[in-house]
């Protein structure tokens, strides 16, 4: 008893009015709570995937297929404009690739799709035969009832849009469905927008190191071809370079070199000391270690000595022998020697000390039988460097792969060589390959004042 009621009498009775009357409304709202707090966990979610993704269209096809999810749609899409203002990429889901294929083509920026890019806000219509807009269904395509939408703009502007159709329940798109699809259709704008500054700036940072480099001239008995490929790195600017001159006496000077460090700097650095290179050895009738002796001392006096890697060579017939490579190099990866037939190997003496060291200690240099028909290939260190594997590794798998392909045309076995780091290079990358000509030709120049001493 408690005060004369039975325990329980006076709070049981308003308890069980409670439970009789509102408990199941009770039990309504913390479902819809948690449906709620379930819907913007999954957002969030959503949204961190689609930051951490790197690469465009997989965070697109994240972001279709999860909005569709998240508001609960069976069929999405996410079309992106190009600078004309016409469709060229489109990501769906919940359509079979039959189906995708059978409708063959973009969607147009006219009818009711074209409303999101004239008029780019969010759109909901619960008949998308009745609207005003409406042009058809292209020959294939799924019918629809309801659609959501919502612009891919940034900064006014607008680079797609997104749209959902057919709730699964069977019910219309809801405000909270628009808000969420408004949230996700921000990130994929931002990361339209992000993908497209990255493009210009690596396209203007390549165009800019391009700009650096010299076109290779006539080489007579050489057949010679240059890449390079800039590191995915942004905004960093390399310090590789190639070159190739014919000198007074005729013979082809070879040079492949890499300044350390990535910024401008760098690459103000690398043009001066592939100009200087240049300028000695055509005035200098001299052995490689010699011209890069001084290239090191004039470094010293003007520059304060940089830090680079040079690998510098001369191709001669000497009378009444073969071709022949003579060359030094300051530090540089050894260059490769690939023969019609048999194997390839690097041409690893003494590498020497980079410039920037100490240019009064002595450089070697080194003298290698180059056989007709022969292709030489040299290359800074991204084309053989990866953080995931060591430097032989890098030097062993560049080996097997021209031996592979040494039968290419030049211009084939450069793309080949290349072609195994995808895209992402985490350094710059400058390559020289050279092919000598089959067969006894005539040599370009008496030898060298030197060679005979």
């Amino acid at each position: 008893m408690v005060g004369g009621e039975p325990a329980g009498g006076v709070f049981g009775g308003e308890l069980g009015g409670l439970g009789a009357e509102n408990l199941q409304r009770l039990q309504e709202s913390l479902g819809q709570i948690r449906h709620l707090h379930d819907r913007m966990r999954r957002l969030l979610e959503a949204v961190l995937a689609i930051s951490s993704e790197l690469e465009l269209n997989a965070a697109l096809r994240t972001i279709v297929e999860v909005s569709a999810d998240l508001v609960d749609a069976r069929y999405g899409a996410l079309g992106v404009l190009n600078e004309e203002g016409e469709f060229a990429d489109l990501f769906t889901c919940g359509v079979t690739q039959e189906v995708y294929d059978a409708i063959g083509r973009m969607p147009t920026t006219h009818g009711l799709l074209g409303e999101l890019v004239a008029c780019p806000r969010p759109m909901r219509v619960d008949d998308v035969r009745a609207h005003p807009h409406f042009r058809g269904f292209p020959a294939g395509h799924p019918l629809m009832r309801t659609l959501m939408g919502a612009p891919l703009v940034v900064r006014g502007t607008v680079y797609g849009n997104m749209y959902f159709a057919d709730k699964r329940s069977g019910g219309p798109f809801t405000d909270d469905d628009e808000r969420i699809i408004a949230a996700l259709a921000s990130a994929a704008s931002v990361a339209i927008e992000n993908a497209r500054l990255y493009r210009r700036i690596r396209r203007s940072t390549e165009d800019f190191q391009r700009s650096l480099l010299p076109d290779l001239p006539d080489l007579g008995v050489l057949h010679a071809c240059a890449r390079y490929r800039p590191s995915s790195s942004l905004p960093e600017i390399g310090g590789d370079w190639y070159d190739a001159i014919v000198l007074p006496d005729g013979v082809p000077c070879l040079m492949v070199g890499d300044v350390m460090g990535h910024d401008l700097k760098s690459a103000t650095v690398m043009s001066r000391i592939s100009n200087m290179l240049r300028v000695l050895a055509y005035e200098h009738c001299e052995p490689p270690s010699h011209i890069l002796r001084r290239l090191d001392e004039v470094l010293h006096g003007l520059h304060g000595g940089p830090m680079a890697t040079v690998l510098l060579a001369r191709l001669e017939r000497p009378a009444g022998s073969g071709w022949r490579l003579r060359w030094s190099s300051a530090g540089h990866p050894p260059a490769l020697l690939i023969p019609a037939d048999g194997p390839v190997r690097y041409l690893s003496a003494d590498s020497g000390h980079p410039l920037g060291v100490l240019p009064d200690l002595p450089r070697p240099d080194h003298d290698d039988p180059i056989p007709a028909g022969s292709t030489l290939i040299m290359y800074t260190d991204g084309l053989v460097e990866d953080p995931a594997r060591s430097i032989d590794d890098g030097l062993d798998s560049l080996a097997r792969r021209a031996a592979e392909h040494r039968h290419l045309p030049l211009e084939k076995l450069c793309e080949r060589l290349l072609a195994h780091r995808g895209d992402h290079f985490t350094d710059d990358v400058a390559l020289l390959a050279l092919r000598l000509a089959p067969g006894d030709r005539p040599m370009l120049s008496p030898s060298p004042p030197w060679a005979s001493a």
